[in-house]
């Protein structure tokens, strides 16, 4: 009987969070006296359904990660930091390449996104395992509206179609290197995962997230992620 392989999620905590208005990469911001990226460490850490981390972060970053993030709180899954590339895309791609062992399922999550659930990453891994690939999202709020350069409004999509996209973003391993293999040769941008293996033809299965699962990009979100920590702690 063929050895099933591992569970292995990549952190992408490369981005220099330009729209937080400072130089500190905003996953090191504390939150509550603590980096942002540790709380979402803690979430892959504590889960049965994850076997090993690979941290992807900035290439002046990796001593600072290693010895404030990893040793600091004692992250015993972290199994490689590496350095992240220009793009996301490039940062997810050097993750899936630095991968050497055996990996069945690897797990896609932002580094920004603190409050994921845990039941939440479970749902998406067994979704992965039997679909191939599978995506957090949650039902827009409000009307979207496609506009043009000249900033005339296009289209008016049906609101009960759009779902707003979250992470983590879960696929068999092979199915996402493959694909982000031939994106990368053919010099192709992706925004997110999923449309990596969407270009090539392959079903996404999307499930229902909640919305305190956020990305915290701006100063505003630092202010909401205030707000969900006070409650959980609650």
């Amino acid at each position: 009987m063929m050895q099933k392989g591992k569970n292995i999620a990549i952190i992408v905590a490369a981005g220099k969070g330009k729209r937080m208005g400072r130089e500190l990469n905003k996953q090191y911001i504390l939150l509550e006296n603590k980096p942002i990226v540790a709380y979402t460490l803690e979430v892959f850490e504590e889960s049965e359904h994850v076997d090993e981390v690979i941290l992807v972060v900035g290439e002046n970053e990796m001593s600072f990660a290693q010895d404030n993030i990893i040793e600091k709180y004692g992250f015993k899954k972290i199994k490689q930091v590496v350095s992240g590339g220009k793009e996301r895309q490039d940062s997810v791609y050097r993750g899936l390449l630095a991968i050497k062992e055996q990996c069945e399922i690897v797990v896609i999550h932002d580094g920004a996104r603190p409050f994921l659930e845990k039941e939440l990453l479970k749902k998406a891994v067994e979704t992965a395992e039997n679909i191939g690939a599978a995506i957090i999202a949650v039902p827009v709020k409000d009307t979207i509206k496609v506009v043009s350069e000249e900033m005339e409004v296009i289209d008016t999509p049906n609101r009960s179609l759009m779902w707003a996209v979250q992470t983590p973003q879960v696929f068999r391993y092979a199915l996402l290197k493959e694909a982000y293999g031939r994106l990368i040769e053919e010099g192709l941008c992706a925004t997110d995962d999923a449309m990596v293996v969407e270009k090539y033809g392959h079903t996404v299965k999307v499930i229902q997230g909640n919305y305190e699962n956020i990305k915290i990009t701006t100063p505003e979100d630092l202010v909401v992620a205030e707000g969900i920590l006070r409650k959980e702690k609650r």
